[in-house]
């Protein structure tokens, strides 16, 4: 069974990481989950839900983020993805400059440096200069940096819908098959 880390930080659209929980507990993966103290806060103010009560629900294997002992926190445990959604500035800038002073930056900086899939999901609008070279960084480091900017040409009829795009482009980025929304074929134009 594949095993991830999810962490849900401060960053608006904690719908973003509870989704791909579930779309992960789906996909039977085995899934351990890390919220920070502000990614709580939006958890509950945008989901209705505690860490502990999402973590029960799906069960999934929540870590304390203050514990940097946690298996999440050593390149030893075989992680076969990282993704950080939503991924606050705060949390970007920290993975960018090597701090690790949490288990959510902490599990980052060790998919770096063991060169495993790591995914970070911004959500902040507008970004600042220093969160979009944190960013470019980043990426040129071979870190997916995939914002939570959900398309429309599938004509989105709900919140879900929106969700479920973005949801579905990290599921794709871990090679996870779903029935997320429709996918672009070419053909919903017509021939010009």
């Amino acid at each position: 069974m594949p095993e991830a880390v999810v962490a849900i930080t401060g960053a608006s659209g904690a719908r973003y990481g509870v989704r791909l929980l579930e779309s992960l507990s789906e996909a039977e993966w085995d899934t351990h989950l890390i919220v920070t103290r502000e990614g709580a806060i939006n958890l509950k103010l945008e989901c209705g839900i505690t860490p502990e009560d999402l973590a029960n629900n799906l069960n999934v294997t929540l870590e304390n983020n203050n514990n940097l002992a946690a298996r999440s926190a050593s390149g030893s445990a075989k992680f076969a993805a990282y993704i950080v959604c939503p991924a606050s500035g705060t949390t970007i800038g920290k993975i960018a400059t090597g701090i690790s002073d949490n288990l959510a930056t902490r599990s980052a900086l060790v998919a770096m440096k063991e060169r495993r899939k790591l995914i970070l999901v911004p959500r902040e609008s507008p970004y600042s200069t220093p969160h979009l070279q944190a960013m470019a960084n980043l990426s040129q480091w071979g870190v997916v940096i995939l914002p939570a900017s959900p398309g429309f040409y599938n004509q989105p009829e709900s919140i879900e819908d929106l969700v479920d795009f973005v949801v579905a482009r990290i599921l794709d980025q871990l090679d996870i098959q779903h029935n997320l929304g429709k996918r672009w074929t070419g053909d919903e134009v017509g021939s010009q």
